[in-house]
């Protein structure tokens, strides 16, 4: 197993998010990786990969480009502009009818974000870049023969659209490499993270060749709240490419394991030659933004049913934020991919 990881993610940290009505220190922090790489040295993943840089085109293949500007360069736009330095984060949302894009640096926040929980820092572009030179890496080291590897990205980046960051995303991570393994054939994306994979389905909505599964929580209860339905199949040449799982808080092993088996049967069903695993851990019992309750032993499962479907598979960082737990679920579920035991 390849694994992609790097110490650049140190360069973003914003300095808060707004959740819930209170401005609060982000749950997703520095320690996250640090926690995750500390892990994979114990358990004996150490089998480092360098990271090629991601080109602009292929970024441009999911982002627009006026949004990939807008990321590079705001940080300092914005504070020359007058902004507080500590952060970019908008205190007005260009939402629905609300489209016209504005060329005030302190506005243009407002059009490229849906959220508060996605500050832009100095470092943030950099960070930013170096995730999805991750996910890309992985992806062509898969179309060169790689079964599977591991990138160990962030920022994450499933909440990331074609124009938009929030959700602590910025670069969606996981299209990008779904984009590049569509080379070969056709793909498949399963989203594992509790929170529906909003950017991933906006960024394929319209495209048969990609195929986006998500279990999640239902969007009644969970965030992203306004997608993730399981009446949302896709649209144009998509339609029938969206397979949205939404599940009721309280989910346990073995209920997430059977529609798990719904999931990887639709992946057959595409006949897809590689899978991108989205690989949230925030399904598991305790977690701060969760509300499921799986066990540790759930990600070794899914990793073991994953392996079975006998195609490349490049598993992407998304969420989790259970500390203490995080880096024995990430194990768990590289151990169920690789068949290892312990």
């Amino acid at each position: 197993m390849n694994i992609y990881r790097s110490t650049l993610h140190t360069l973003h940290v914003p300095p808060h998010e707004f959740y819930d009505g209170a401005l609060i220190p982000p749950y997703e922090s520095a320690a996250r990786a640090d926690i995750i790489d500390a892990a994979l040295l114990a358990a004996g993943y150490t089998d480092e990969h360098a990271i090629e840089p991601v080109s602009r085109a292929a970024l441009e293949r999911i982002h627009r480009p006026d949004y990939l500007d807008y990321l590079a360069s705001i940080y300092p736009a914005w504070c020359a502009a007058g902004g507080a330095i500590e952060a970019v984060l908008p205190s007005t949302l260009a939402v629905r009818w609300m489209q016209h894009r504005s060329t005030n640096p302190l506005a243009l926040a407002g059009y490229y974000t849906f959220d508060l929980s996605a500050p832009i820092v100095a470092g943030t572009w950099i960070a930013s870049l170096d995730a999805a030179s991750m996910a890309a890496t992985a992806a062509h080291a898969a179309l060169a023969g790689t079964l599977l590897s591991y990138a160990r990205c962030r920022p994450p980046g499933h909440h990331a659209g074609s124009d938009m960051c929030g959700g602590y995303c910025y670069l969606n991570n996981a299209a990008l490499a779904a984009d590049i393994l569509s080379q070969r054939g056709p793909v498949a994306v399963l989203d594992i993270d509790i929170h529906h994979g909003n950017g991933t389905q906006q960024i394929f909505a319209d495209r048969a060749d990609v195929l986006f599964v998500s279990l999640h929580g239902h969007p009644d209860v969970c965030y992203p709240y306004f997608m993730g339905f399981a009446d949302e199949h896709g649209v144009a040449a998509g339609k029938g490419a969206t397979l949205n799982i939404p599940l009721a808080f309280g989910c346990d092993d073995a209920t997430y394991l059977r529609h798990i088996d719904v999931a990887l049967a639709a992946i057959r069903a595409h006949g897809a030659t590689a899978l991108v695993l989205s690989a949230g851990f925030d399904t598991y019992a305790g977690d701060p933004l969760g509300g499921f309750a799986l066990t540790s032993q759930c990600y070794t499962e899914i990793g073991s049913r994953c392996r079975a479907l006998d195609i490349p598979i490049v598993v992407i960082q998304e969420g989790g934020y259970a500390l203490t737990a995080l880096g024995d679920n990430v194990v768990a579920l590289l151990d169920g991919l690789t068949g290892r035991s312990r």
